[in-house]
């Protein structure tokens, strides 16, 4: 008869036959135990780029116990709503179902609560050391991409609309001419980019009566000595170019308030159209965002540059304008040099198209002011992901990154991603689809068409519906509404 008894209680003898495992081999199972319990392989894409320690469950607090909505698991699923073409809640919680049924994992219910509560405890600070990681990947990496060896940051700002909801509308107001329950709040963003790797490099949000000039003064940390500041006229400002001066930051803005200084008071005529200036102090300081005692700290007069650009390309708005920069050595920037820099700034407006209509992060869809801002910096995190695999594929393929569409990088993630979820996914099997991966996104370029004429304006007519005029508890449908509009003059 076998005996099944033990003769010293915790010890099993076919234990104490065996190897020991060593330190390697533990750690293996235990990261082959959180790929099994991982909801996405995204992060093996991007963990070079996001810290991993970041993400990680604390010892105590919101994400202290191993769940399926780990913070880890909650990060990556926010992630890839953003990602996805539809961004709702219910599209992540099916995938997770999907997922959760491949891996033999138990299936979470289909209600989005857990997950909107998982996301709602996200810590912002982590948020934003995430974004702070990406944006220092991107710059790291593009190091060789540059302007005359050094840095552009180029700034501008734009507008976001929200759910109409009490806790959005104290924090972002709507605009006054709409009256209450027909309109949206309204949020305005000043975000800063390097400009040659596309990367966003801070933000600062604002309501609509906020202006951009102090939510960029709030990011003056960000720039380096040596670094490139190029905006358009309305960053034109004497204080912002007095303080950029003694950061050892050089501006390039197009003139706006101020009068262009006419030839005969300038202090030396360096070319044709292409003047060294002086700029007085500003006679007051009554309208303006700083107080009095920064305003008597500055310089009397400043000494700037002054370039005419005469613009000759058929289909432009403007004939010309004027650039003030700091940069006066002309020997070194020319006055054409300079010119080209400045029409590149129009790329800012190409960065903001992708993230807020290529993402969508024009329309936000979270109903209270915390999860607003969570939201804004996910769009912003997986937006500079983006741009890192671009960098990537363009130095894989030798193409330039400014050539390669966004649009088409985007499809590509989106269509890669449920392969790199496969659950038998090998590492060389990963490596190879990562290649094709920046294969495909190398391979979409967008043509350079001088000449081309994209007018703003919409050729599909909209459905006839009404517009909300009164709050909607009042609002009253007018019946036969097309036979009305066709009837009027």
């Amino acid at each position: 008869m076998k005996n099944n008894s033990l003769y010293l209680p915790g010890f099993h003898l076919s234990t104490l036959r065996r190897k020991p495992r060593s330190t390697a081999h533990r750690l293996a199972d235990s990261l082959a135990h959180i790929r099994r319990h991982s909801i996405s392989s995204l992060g093996e894409c991007f963990g070079r780029f996001i810290p991993s320690k970041v993400l990680e469950n604390g010892e105590a607090g919101s994400f202290s116990r191993r769940r399926v909505f780990s913070k880890t698991n909650t990060f990556w699923a926010f992630f890839s709503q953003v990602l996805d073409a539809d961004g709702g809640c219910q599209e992540v919680v099916r995938k997770i179902q999907a997922l959760a049924a491949s891996r033999s994992l138990q299936s979470p219910s289909a209600s989005t609560s857990a997950y909107c509560q998982a996301r709602a405890k996200l810590p912002l600070g982590d948020l934003e050391q995430v974004l702070s990681r990406t944006a220092s990947s991107l710059h790291d990496q593009g190091h060789s991409e540059r302007w005359k060896d050094r840095r552009v940051v180029v700034v501008d700002g734009t507008g976001l609309s929200m759910p109409d909801t009490a806790e959005n509308q104290a924090v972002w107001p709507q605009t006054r001419g709409q009256k209450p329950g027909c309109s949206f709040p309204q949020a305005s963003v000043c975000a800063c980019f390097c400009l040659h790797t596309g990367a966003l490099l801070s933000h600062r949000v604002g309501s609509r009566k906020n202006h951009e000039l102090p939510l960029l003064r709030e990011q003056h940390d960000q720039f380096k000595p040596g670094d490139i500041f190029l905006g358009d006229k309305g960053f034109c400002s004497y204080y912002d170019v007095d303080k950029f001066q003694k950061l050892g930051v050089d501006s390039v803005i197009s003139l706006g308030v101020r009068k262009p200084v006419a030839t005969a008071s300038a202090l030396q005529v360096l070319a044709h159209n292409d003047l060294l200036i002086q700029w007085p102090r500003p006679k007051t300081n009554r309208t303006l965002s700083y107080s009095k005692e920064e305003w008597q700290a500055l310089p009397e007069q400043l000494t700037l540059r002054q370039i005419k650009v005469v613009v000759d390309n058929p289909g432009f708005r403007v004939q010309s304008f004027y650039i003030v920069t700091t940069l006066t050595d002309a020997q070194t920037y020319s006055a054409a040099d300079i010119a080209d820099l400045y029409y590149q700034r129009w790329d800012v407006e190409l960065f903001f198209r992708d993230i807020k209509t290529t993402m969508g992060m024009d329309i936000l869809r979270c109903r209270t002011p915390a999860m607003v801002r969570k939201e804004i910096l996910m769009h912003l995190i997986v937006y500079n992901c983006i741009r890192l695999l671009m960098l990537n594929a363009a130095k894989e393929r030798n193409v330039s990154q400014r050539r390669i569409s966004f649009k088409a990088s985007v499809q590509a993630l989106r269509q890669w991603e449920p392969m790199l979820n496969r659950r038998d996914l090998e590492a060389h099997e990963r490596q190879r689809l990562m290649a094709l991966l920046h294969q495909a996104i190398a391979a979409t370029i967008v043509l350079s068409r001088p000449g081309r004429k994209e007018p703003r304006c919409r050729k599909r007519r909209p459905k006839n519906f009404q517009l909300m005029t009164s709050p909607r508890h009042e609002m009253r449908e007018i019946p036969h509404r097309g036979a009305i509009r066709a009837n009027r003059p």
